[in-house]
């Protein structure tokens, strides 16, 4: 090895060497030097990481001019353990952000190392031959999560000591070393999700000792060597998604203590394994997405071991009514897209632990079995694309945790049962493509959670009910089409603001479309072709660039589209037209009595509003413009709020802010809305301050609460808001009950709502806008505990060609350092602030002593597991911090919540300049697993995460215990899911 120079070398450690003097041959004196050399080693590989691993191995050193024995030793450093003798016999340092590479580590100087556990980091680089030639006592090797290259070094097959092998996650590639099978000692070998070719090496049919074998998601090939049946103890074999074909070996039938058993995503064919079961403790079978044919064996029909099974995307064949039996642990099954046929059986209803049933694209006949109704944990409903006949069983109104339903494409006849409209969790409902009939049951619009519904050719008749308008989640799609409805389209479906695909063609629907889906600003795609349409389009993108084929066949749509004439002159919408037509058809001597009550009443109508216009106007100009939107009046507005909230009585208050207070009003008109009253202090600079609300105005996003108007003048300056009813996060965490009720999914949901609100401010908005005053009561929930950022008073334009500097504003414990000093407003504020509300939001209150206690470091920490994230100097973790009126999440939300809390750390760094943008936070947060639940997703997307919903139950299961912890769970097991 190449030695550092001197001025490479910690100064501490330079001292060292040059103050020693030569030890004695003596037991002693060898011992003292062993330690030295392994502090040299140390401590020269510490230097040539990266600055920002620095901090967390602060202890890695020697104090200056001390050169005792104990001052020398490593044993008391952060992840360094020792044997009785003072060496290094144990290296773990893990999850805490590592980057470098191994070339520096002298390996040499560490004979008796036996433990090398380094995974979870940024470490690259190719793997050191050296690490295997002077490493003989190594037990553990595990440096999978990283982002090493090369090959795997064909020295590994020497160490002979090694019992657990991880190079899983990183960029090897290569062929896997054959001399691999000289380990005998071998428990565990993970080279996983990397770039490995060639075929499986016969050789690790020798590892005798092997209990887990993860050779997935490379880029294998060829066949599954028959030696692998020689591992009879193995307990989890993992190959799926490569690239092996063939048959599958008799002698896999050998592998009885299978527990977890995953071939999906490659091209085997031939017949499934008879006897993988006969242990009896097989639990997760997964084979889809291959070529195999024939019946499903008796040995996996008997498996009552069974918690999960997917043989989807096969050549199966059998009668499927007899194939498979009851199954008291099955969790999930899917076995779609294959040739079964036959009825469903009524034995799917004893499965009582089911959340997941999938037999889609099938040949499946006859009816759906009412005992389908008794499965009630069941999430995931799939037999579309087969020949069932007959009605919906009106029981699967009873499945209280069903969210997706999927029974389009069918010959299903009869009505929509009301009971599904009670379903409280339903999210995704597809009866596409049958013969329905009957009305659209209005019962629908209870299913406040619905993000996707397609009733499209099939035979509805009547309109379409009002209640749909009450879907406030639909997101993804609402298709109406190929049916036979009439009458007109209900103005509440311009409430589904988050709608993106609407179809209403090929129907008898008259009349204009409403002008309320002016609103409808996520719309991108629309279809209202074939009807019996007039009037003008909505003034809306997505009906201005939609294509000439969506307005064809109507009777007489105009507006602003290429494909349309112009509406010259405008005309009247529906209720205008039946008020005309009205007054044509009463007798002439009411028209006429009638007549000159209106126009009497307009004349004194006109005069009054003439005299208050004259008012307000000297009033304009004596206390600066007046601001409206949308034409609101200012007097006549402000005189309704006072009104509606009795002159501002404080029963009507719901929260109180550093630039006013907002009370509830129920305007005269019935809407209820959220009004803030400013104090006067805030409009001393009225021009900027009106051109920042005029920016404001235009923003539409689904997580920023909706600014209805503003009214600025002398005493009545006021914003009008959505009312959103669940109010702020700050109110709902100081409630025992009402945290209780915001779960983790909930939670991660908010702070995802508000990182998206951030991005689209700082990122999507010219110029962009620095809210400043991000806290926790700002930050509203909706009925379906949505989040939206409210409470703009402090806001900022950000100039580009500015300092943007600024007064202090925002909330005590919110705000950014440097604004303390530098008064300089940036984006990196609000990122400063976001992160203590996100700490706030999964600790349950405001981390204040948290934050005091965090260094720099614990922005960089990482983990793969919720026990093991360190948070400040005390060695709290993160799961000793997590609300505690909460249960302990699972295995799956863990993972989640460790991306959450490093994302906040991140955010809450001390230097603005290291923080991530918003950007970043969001898109960080929108990989996460579960994103439909608050991320804009293509059809496509939505169908496969739905049907990846029910299996975070499982994972708990299925992770590598005890002090060893090679691999966290979190692997995606078949791609068909993804």
């Amino acid at each position: 090895m190449t030695m550092l120079p001197q001025a490479f070398l910690p100064l501490s450690l330079i001292i060292f060497f040059s103050c020693s003097h030569v030890a004695p041959a003596s037991a002693s004196a060898s011992s003292t030097a062993q330690k030295r050399t392994e502090v040299e080693a140390l401590l020269n590989w510490k230097a040539t990481l990266q600055n920002q691993t620095q901090s967390y191995l602060s202890a890695w050193t020697l104090s200056v001019g001390n050169t005792s024995s104990s001052a020398s030793s490593p044993c008391s450093w952060t992840g360094i353990r020792c044997n009785h003798e003072g060496s290094v016999i144990r290296i773990n340092l893990t999850s805490i952000g590592l980057r470098g590479t191994l070339d520096y580590l002298n390996f040499t100087r560490l004979p008796n190392l036996s433990t090398l556990d380094l995974h979870d980091n940024s470490l690259f680089g190719e793997i050191p031959s050296r690490i295997i030639s002077n490493l003989s006592q190594l037990t553990v090797l595990n440096l999978g999560f990283n982002q090493f290259t090369g090959n795997i070094p064909p020295e590994v097959g020497s160490l002979m000591n090694l019992k657990v092998l991880s190079f899983s996650n990183n960029l090897l590639s290569g062929s896997i070393p054959p001399n691999i099978g000289n380990l005998t000692n071998l428990s565990f070998l993970y080279l996983a999700n990397n770039h490995l070719s060639g075929s499986i090496p016969p050789e690790l049919g020798m590892l005798k000792s092997l209990t887990e074998l993860r050779l997935n998601l490379n880029n294998l090939t060829g066949s599954i060597p028959a030696s692998l049946g020689d591992l009879v103890g193995l307990k989890v074999l993992s190959l799926y998604g490569n690239q092996l074909s063939g048959p599958l070996p008799s002698e896999i039938n050998n592998l009885t203590n299978l527990t977890l058993f995953f071939l999906s995503n490659n091209s085997i064919s031939g017949f499934l394994p008879e006897n993988i079961c006969h242990g009896g403790i097989l639990e997760d079978f997964c084979a889809s997405n291959n070529r195999f044919t024939g019946l499903v064996p008796k040995g996996l029909k008997n498996c009552t071991s069974l918690t999960r099974l997917r043989l989807d995307r096969n050549n199966l064949v059998g009668n499927i009514s007899e194939d498979f039996g009851v199954y008291p642990n099955l969790d999930y099954i899917d076995l779609s897209y294959n040739n079964f046929h036959g009825e469903i059986s009524p034995n799917w209803g004893k499965c009582q632990l089911l959340t997941s049933l999938k037999i889609s694209n099938n040949q499946i006949t006859g009816e759906m079995p009412p005992e389908l109704g008794e499965t009630s944990r069941l999430h995931v409903l799939d037999l579309s694309s087969n020949n069932l006949v007959g009605r919906i069983p009106y029981e699967l109104g009873n499945l209280k945790s069903l969210f997706n339903l999927t029974l389009s494409n069918n010959n299903l006849s009869g009505t929509i049962p009301p009971e599904i409209g009670y379903l409280p969790d339903l999210a995704y409902l597809d009866l596409a493509a049958n013969n329905l009939s009957g009305p659209i049951p209005r019962q629908l619009g209870d299913c406040s959670k619905m993000l996707f519904l397609n009733l499209s050719r099939n035979n509805f008749f009547q309109g379409i009910p009002i209640e749909i308008g009450n879907l406030f989640s639909l997101q993804v799609l609402l298709d109406l089409s190929r049916n036979s409805l009439t009458e007109e389209i209900p103005w509440q479906l311009g409430q589904l603001v988050k709608l993106e695909i609407l179809d209403l063609s090929h129907n008898q629907l008259n009349g204009s479309i409403p002008s309320s889906f002016n609103e409808m600003q996520s719309l991108r795609l629309v279809d209202f072709s074939y009807n019996r349409l007039e009037g003008p389009i909505p003034d809306n993108k997505a009906f201005e660039e939609a294509q000439n084929e969506a307005f064809r066949n109507n009777r007489g749509l105009c507006g602003n589209h290429t494909g349309l004439t112009s509406c010259h002159p405008p005309l009247k919408d529906a209720k205008q037209s039946k008020v005309a037509v009205l007054i044509i058809i009463v007798p002439i001597p009411v028209a006429v009595f009638f007549l000159t009550v209106i126009v009497g009443m307009l004349f004194v109508l006109k005069k009054g509003r003439k005299k208050e216009s004259n008012e307000l106007r000297d009033d304009s100009s004596r206390h600066g413009n007046l601001f409206a939107i949308w034409r609101y009046d200012g007097n006549l507005v402000f005189e309704d709020i006072k009104e509606a909230t009795e002159s501002f009585d404080a029963k009507y208050c719901i929260g109180e802010g550093a630039t006013g207070t907002v009370y509830k009003a129920e305007l005269s008109s019935g809407q209820v809305v959220a009004v803030k009253k400013l104090q006067c202090s805030q409009m001393e600079d009225r021009k900027s301050y009106e051109s920042e609300i005029r920016a404001l105005t235009k923003i539409r996003h689904r997580n920023i609460v909706k600014l209805h108007g503003f009214c600025s003048q002398a005493q009545r300056s006021f914003l009008i808001y959505e009312y959103l009813e669940r109010g702020s996060i700050a109110k709902i965490l100081s409630s025992v009950g009402q945290s209780k009720e915001l779960d983790w999914m909930k939670r991660i949901n908010i702070v995802k709502g508000v990182a998206n609100a951030l991005d689209y401010m700082h990122h999507n908005c010219s110029p962009p806008i620095i809210h400043r005053d991000i806290s926790s009561n700002n930050i509203l929930l909706d009925a379906n505990h949505e989040a939206h950022v409210s409470d703009f008073g402090t806001a900022r334009l950000v100039k580009l060609d500015s300092s943007n500097w600024t007064g202090l504003a925002g909330t005590y414990g919110y705000i950014a350092p440097e604004l303390a000093y530098t008064m300089k407003a940036t984006e990196k504020c609000d990122v400063y602030s976001f992160g203590v509300v996100t700490l706030e939001i999964i600790v349950g209150h405001h981390p204040g002593e948290l934050l005091c206690s965090l260094s720099t470091s614990s922005s960089s920490s990482s983990s793969s597991s919720l026990s093991s994230l360190p948070l400040n100097g005390h060695g709290m973790l993160l799961k000793d911090i997590l609300d505690k009126r909460l249960e302990t999440p699972d295995p799956h939300l863990a993972d989640v919540l460790v991306t959450v809390a490093k994302l906040a750390f991140s955010c809450i760094n001390a230097k603005p300049e290291f923080r991530p943008t918003m950007q970043h936070v969001s898109q960080q947060l929108s990989s996460t697993r579960r994103q439909f639940l608050s991320e804009p997703f293509d059809i496509v997307t939505l169908r496969q995460l739905l049907n990846l919903e029910v299996r975070q139950q499982q994972v708990a299961k299925r992770t590598a215990n005890g002090e060893l912890r090679c691999q966290q769970w979190t692997e995606k097991e078949e791609n068909g899911d993804n």
